[in-house]
């Protein structure tokens, strides 16, 4: 079968076309169909279906039309499943899911400079268009039709954009001049306009064009045209080259962040503060303004501060940047996450950000210097979390959100937020259960909104009730309002207000539904997959995801987003949170709070652990199990292992904060073990340090507390393992230098392995190899005597590693043997590969070539078949080193240049060190000189920048080739000179064994240790 929405909604099976029936029926099965794979709940659907004029049969009609779909579908299409229905799609073509599949390929497409792919996915994205979407339905559905049709339009913009960077002027006037006269306000078509008319010579009607742009703005939205139609303008009158080229500025790819949360669709009142605020955040300025929105709790200061900040996001064309800085949580947002966070919005990789806070609002503010952004801050605590947020230039505004009137923010504008007036709460009431009912009973909605205090969190607490109880009268709501007992606080002034309102949705859960929002709130995370609710409360992970949607119907959760992985994810709005929690405190044990929190940091520690296991590393772990570890069902596992890296970067948020909470709660077992299994993983993503280092030291902080050596030594070594993967390796000492004592003086002989393999390999990287080996070898004999075949196979492998760099042959073939053979022992795969790839080295430097070719192939096959993309750069690199000693290197460009993006996108500086050194000798080899010397001072750079001294020698050595090639001797004698003593000083074998010829070659053999990847 095949379902259609991009159109007519209808069904075809085979060529025949399959009658549904009247426009409720197609309704239907169009909301089934916009949530494929989901629960779609009976009460969405009826809203869906009928708005706001809902016949008292609703629900039966509804289990009707499933009724009539099933006779005329598959009957196991649709699938109950409470509160609701379930469609299943079982292979059968669906318009919808084709579109937004050639829609992602022509992105990709579009950013890798593929042109003519990226038109044709595109083109044949339109295609599936049939007529305006979800037609023959009625008015159900609106709001998603529009967001299709406007997504329909984007395609178009960006399909023209890949056809202009194809010099495909002719044929679009036609197509651009029809799609300005339908949607004459949309500035992106009428810029595409100008610069193809522009380019085929027409100026002045480009300029019409945009004279006719300005007239229609203005007599439409009062509105002058944005900052990039401008510029074009002005880029045609003054007949700028850049127009003719391939990409005008406007098509131009650049970070424009988009992190506004959606409008309020039922935003109601405000009109003063709204009418007050829009001309300060739109208008010209000489300074950035700062506009503070103060109030109690639950008076609606983010709702207004989010719906002011769409009505001037087209006075910021260089995006919008929004944080929940958790100003009122236990763990507000610190100066380091905001900033890590909002500098990745603006194109700052994590490998790129300056570590120190001050550096890092620096770079933050000089990339806003030539923007213009809006910054809103939600829910800030005081003034110093705001100040390193706030921009320096007057190009920008920042909009924030405070329970504070934060008076030490000189020249900020303060407005403060009161309660609603009559009028607005009845609107809002009415938005929110009704107009109609509200229309109704005029008194008993007013009788409501006095009752909750005229404050928006409570009206709206109340309307969502009333809106999932149409058979209720409005009475029926004041009444229970009136009654004390049901209303638990008065509705006075204040966070009053918000307990009473929110106590009416919580005591209408379940006992379940009670304690899994207590411990949420207590747990404290900005949001959740629906599994944790699992550990929270000890039950089932299928009924965890029940429970999470009884929270949703609840208005308790709200869906935040669908996370990589492909999980929804849930969270709490702040004050929700800080109910919940205090919920907590009155109605869980502090032994039942423990018992939960403890249960969900080893169902983490359980997930990471299975994750890890999956494929041996081949490293050196810290622990090979542990006792907090708490199983979770398979499906869970199976969607963590899926995708780790994708599943650890959405529930970071979660894992930092809930860390913390643990810590903060002296559950000082339960935090450290889960930040030092972090720390061990190979998933673990380091170059998020600044993130993870609060969770980690409120854990170190927690076990210095409770005396608890052992998990000081293991928080520790893990803070220095972190600092090893980011090439830190001073730092790595300092941590495990302070770890090894505190191992001893617990006993924990394995932890004083781990920590005397991580300080010999960071000596390795730091070239004080006489010491590293001396650290292995004290390393290596522990792991014998535990038996731990993966950690000799490391220890003797790295050890191995180091005899090479001394020119000690002979020493490094029992080494290599011992490691291959621990590897298999150990089941380890990438050991094994990482062990071959290590011996193609040294069959390298012995000249044996053949050898050294075949071992590195095999190595690469492995690294791929283990889906290991960065070992496999790695193994590429070493075989074309060989090809490049064979004199056979001249077609291995192209995949030194993957293994270089491979690097860069892992983050991997030595790597990238490394790969930028071969590329030169690769040009050296092909006399292609200024190549090679462009990427050997880009390697040098690196290295240098890491402190890593042979490496830097080396590309030096290799440097000297080229000077000598162009017949500078003067200089290639002095930079080899330079090199010579790196070698000498270091105990490297080049020391003896280099020299530069009469042809300007160098001579000695360049080792280049591949399993620094590996610290273990």
């Amino acid at each position: 079968m095949e379902f259609r929405l991009l159109g007519p909604v209808e069904v075809w099976d085979g060529a025949q076309r399959v009658a549904l029936g009247g426009p409720k029926p197609r309704a239907l099965l169009a909301s089934l169909l916009l949530s494929p794979g989901r629960v779609v709940s009976v009460d969405r659907l009826v809203d869906l279906i009928w708005s706001d004029r809902v016949p008292g049969t609703a629900r039966e009609l509804v289990q009707t039309y499933v009724s009539s779909l099933r006779r005329r579908l598959r009957p196991e299409a649709i699938v109950t499943r409470p509160p609701g229905y379930l469609l299943l799609l079982d292979g059968e073509r669906f318009d919808l899911q084709l579109f937004e599949r050639f829609v992602a390929d022509g992105r990709l497409a579009a950013e890798e400079g593929r042109h003519e792919d990226a038109e044709q996915a595109l083109r044949a994205a339109e295609a599936l268009w049939r007529g305006p979407a979800l037609g023959g339905i009625g008015e159900a559905l609106q709001a998603e039709a529009a967001r299709l049709e406007e997504l329909r339009l984007t395609v178009i913009e960006e399909r023209i954009a890949a056809e202009l960077l194809l010099d495909r002027h002719g044929d679009l006037v036609a197509e651009l001049t029809a799609l300005v006269a339908a949607h004459p306000t949309r500035e992106r078509i009428r810029g595409q306009l100008m610069t193809t008319l522009y380019r085929l010579g027409r100026s002045a009607e480009a300029l019409s064009v945009f004279d006719d742009g300005r007239t229609t703005l203005a007599e439409e939205l009062g509105l002058d045209p944005g900052p990039e139609l401008r510029a074009l303008q002005e880029a045609v009158l003054r007949g700028d080259p850049a127009l003719s080229g391939a990409a005008p500025p406007y098509l131009r790819r650049h970070f424009v962040p988009k992190q506004l949360p959606p409008d309020v669709p039922d935003f109601t009142g405000r009109a003063d503060v709204v009418g007050e605020l829009t001309p300060m955040l739109a208008a010209s300025r000489t300074a950035p303004p700062v506009v503070i929105i103060s109030g109690k709790g639950g008076v609606g200061k983010s709702a207004v501060a989010v719906h002011l900040a769409h009505r001037v996001a087209d006075r910021y064309p260089d995006g919008q940047l929004f944080a929940d800085l958790r100003g009122t949580s236990d763990t507000p947002a610190t100066e380091q996450e905001v900033l890590g966070r909002f500098l990745r919005a603006l194109g700052v990789e994590h490998e790129a950000q300056p570590e120190s806070p001050a550096e890092r609002a620096a770079l933050y503010r000089s990339l806003l210097a030539q923007r213009q952004v809006l910054v809103v801050l939600d829910d800030a605590r005081n003034e110093q979390q705001i100040r390193p947020l706030l921009p320096g230039e007057a190009g920008c505004a920042v909009l924030v959100t405070s329970r504070g009137r934060l008076a030490g923010l000189a020249g900020a504008h303060l407005t403060d937020l009161d309660m609603l007036d009559g009028e607005a709460a009845l609107a809002l009431l009415g938005a929110v259960a009704g107009a109609d009912r509200v229309a109704a009973e005029p008194g008993a909605a007013r009788e409501i909104v006095r009752l909750c205090g005229l404050l928006p969190l409570a009206v709206r607490t109340v309307g969502a009730r009333l809106a999932t109880r149409r058979h209720w009268p409005l009475a029926t709501m004041a009444a229970r309002l009136t009654d004390v007992r049901r209303r638990l606080d008065e509705l006075t002034a204040g966070d009053v207000e918000v307990r009473a309102s929110v106590s009416l949705s919580y005591r209408a859960l379940d006992e379940q539904g009670r304690a899994a929002f207590r411990r949420l709130g207590l747990l404290g995370v900005p949001d959740f997959a629906p599994w944790l609710i699992a550990p929270l409360l000890d039950v089932p992970a299928a009924d965890a995801e029940e429970i999470a949607e009884r929270l949703v119907d609840a208005q308790l959760v709200d869906f935040a987003a669908i996370d990589a992985t492909g999980q929804p994810r849930y969270r709490l709005h702040d004050l929700l949170r800080v109910f919940a929690a205090e919920c907590a405190e009155a109605y869980d044990t502090a032994d039942e709070r423990a018992a939960a929190v403890t249960r969900t940091l080893g169902s983490w520690l359980w997930l990471i652990d299975r994750i890890d296991s999956r494929v041996p590393s081949g490293e050196v772990i810290l622990r090979g199990d542990y006792a907090s570890a708490r199983p979770l069902d398979d499906l869970v596992a199976a969607r963590a292992a899926a995708d780790p890296a994708a599943w650890l970067d959405a529930e970071a948020p979660c894992l930092i904060v809930a860390v913390s909470r643990a810590a903060s709660l002296d559950l000082d077992v339960a935090a450290c073990d889960l930040a030092a299994a972090l720390s061990f993983s190979h998933v673990f993503n380091a170059n998020r340090l600044s993130e993870w280092r609060t969770s980690h030291e409120a854990a170190l902080a927690a076990a210095r507390r409770a005396g608890n050596r052992a998990g000081e030594a293991v928080l520790l070594a893990g803070l220095g393992h972190i600092h090893y993967k980011l090439d830190r390796f001073d730092q790595v000492h300092e941590y495990l230098s302070a770890a090894l004592p505190l191992f001893a003086e617990t006993g924990d002989v394995r932890g004083e392995a781990v920590a005397l393999a991580g300080m010999g390999t960071a000596c390795r990287e730091q070239c004080r190899l006489r010491e590293g080996l001396g650290y292995l070898t004290r390393s290596a004999a522990i792991f014998r005597r535990l038996g731990d075949h993966s950690a000799i196979g490391a220890t003797s492998r790295m050890a191995a590693a180091i005899h090479l760099e001394l020119g000690e042959y002979e020493a490094t073939w029992p080494l290599l043997d011992q490691a291959l053979d621990a590897y298999r022992r150990a089941g380890s795969r990438r050991g094994e590969a990482l062990t071959l790839r290590t011996t193609s080295l040294v069959h390298r430097a012995l000249g044996d070539y053949a050898e050294a070719a075949e071992l590195s192939t095999r190595a690469l096959d492995m690294f791929r078949a283990l889906g290991d993309p960065l070992m496999a750069a790695f193994a590429v690199q070493s075989l074309v080193k060989v090809r490049i000693r064979q004199g056979d290197g001249a077609a291995a460009l192209s995949q030194l240049v993957d293994a270089l993006e491979v690097c860069r996108s892992h983050f991997d500086r030595y790597g990238e060190a490394l790969m930028q050194r071969t590329i030169g000798e690769l040009h050296l080899a092909n006399g292609q000189l200024d190549l090679a010397e462009a990427h050997l001072m880009q390697s040098i750079a690196i290295s240098e920048e890491l402190r890593t001294p042979l490496p830097v020698a080396r590309a030096k050595r290799d440097l000297a080739a080229v000077l000598a090639a162009r017949g500078d001797t003067a200089a290639a004698e002095l930079v080899i000179a330079e090199a010579t003593a790196v070698f000498a000083g270091h105990d490297a074998r080049e020391g003896d064994e280099l020299g530069v010829t009469s042809s300007g070659q160098t001579e000695g053999p360049d080792p280049e240790d591949p399993a620094r990847r590996s610290p273990g």
